[in-house]
Parts: structure tokens; sequence; C-alpha cells
């Protein structure tokens, strides 16, 4: 059988980079590794928190808007600079909204001597990302539409952006059935075994009435 591998650890230096910067002592890692997860729960807790408040928009802004792409954490002596990529930063935009962020993060961590610097980055191409597509699928997937339609919607989403190839897979109690299996589709090219190939990838469990579906996206963007 083939050994499954996650293609952004096995890109890990050539084309794909690291979500966190920062040096520790051994003994101190864990510590940091620790305090890096807490940041990047609290800031998407935060967002999912404040989204349900106003949820009465349109479909397909609704699905796709306030979805972090990443987060990226650049440690200091005596700042933390976090850096939150984010397709549609229509929340995180409003007069605020960052300070109560910051406030939010200051009491989790419970740094004192270090000061927290909040930046928004928009995503150039936001349906060139794997996140944006997956919570895409899973809002079509709550609102009880078809999961072939959801897959091939999205898979009509990746046109908008230029990229060579993408598969979406889903996993689960499809269509509410008793049996449980996988359904997939591909469009494009993906090289998943050539490492200076750029590929993007995102596993999302989406939790319906029937149980919970998995998620898994891969979009080949280019080759180096």
């Amino acid at each position: 059988m083939g050994q499954k591998i996650n293609p952004l650890g096995f890109r890990l230096g050539t084309t794909q980079k690291h979500h966190s910067f920062w040096f520790a002592q051994p003994k101190n890692y864990s510590e940091g590794l620790q305090e890096d997860k807490k940041i990047r729960n609290c800031i998407k807790n935060y967002i999912q928190k404040n989204r349900k408040k106003g949820s009465n928009r349109k479909i397909e802004s609704d699905s796709s808007s306030e979805v972090i792409t990443r987060i990226e954490i650049q440690k200091e002596i005596d700042t933390i600079h976090v850096i939150i990529h984010i397709g549609f930063p229509n929340l995180l935009k409003k007069k605020g909204v960052i300070e109560e962020l910051e406030k939010d993060l200051q009491k989790e961590i419970h740094s004192v001597n270090q000061r927290l610097n909040i930046s928004i980055e928009k995503v150039k191409e936001p349906y060139r990302e794997p996140n944006i597509l997956a919570e895409y699928i899973a809002f079509q997937l709550k609102n009880r539409d078809s999961f072939r339609k959801a897959m091939k919607k999205a898979i009509e989403l990746t046109k908008k952006a230029d990229i060579r190839g993408v598969k979406v897979k889903i996993a689960g109690r499809l269509g509410g059935k008793e049996i449980a299996r996988a359904e997939c589709i591909k469009k494009g090219r993906l090289p998943l075994q050539t490492i200076r190939a750029k590929i993007d990838y995102c596993c999302y469990p989406i939790r319906t009435i029937y149980g919970v579906l998995g998620v898994k996206i891969w979009i080949f963007v280019d080759e180096e």
C-alpha cells in the first residue's frame, strides 16, 4: 500500500515556508509551541464567535468570508508579531476589533513583558486557498445541498484563480446514507511526488446532522 504523507510537511523548506519564526532554548521550546497554539486558537475562536452574530448575509459572501488561510507568528525579545492572512477581512477592518483581539490574546497567553502587534494581510487570490474552498463546501453541505453539487461549485470557483490543478475529496455518511464512503473529483494536474511542485493542502472536518464529514483539498499552484 502507498504510504500517505502531508503535502505541506513534505515540502517544508523548499516550496513551503514555516508559519512560526522564533528561537528558544531547548527547555523553553515546548512552552513556545503551546503559546503559538493558544494564539492561533484564540484568533480562530474570536472570528467564529463574531461571524455567528452577523450571519444574515448572502450565501456566497457568508460562506467564504473571514476564513483564515494561515497565521504567521514572529517572536522577538519584547514583541510578538502576529500576521493574519485572511480571504475577505470584512470583520477585522471594523473599528476597535484589532484592539479587542489584542486584549483577548494578552489574557490568553498572560504575556506581561511582551507587546502584541497584530496585522492583517488580505489574500490576493482567495479562491486559490484550500481553506476558503473547504469552508465554502462546508457551508453548502450545512444548507443540505448535494455534496456533488458543492464539490463541482468549489472547483468552478478555482477558475477565478491562476492554478494548474485541483482535487477535492469528501468522506463520511454522504447524503445521510448508513454506510460511509468517499467521493473524489479531480481537475488538471496534481504531481504529489514532485517536491518542487507548489501544492497547497487542507483537511477540514464538517459537522452535519448525519455525523462528521471529512474534506480534503489539494491545489497545484505552480512548479518552481
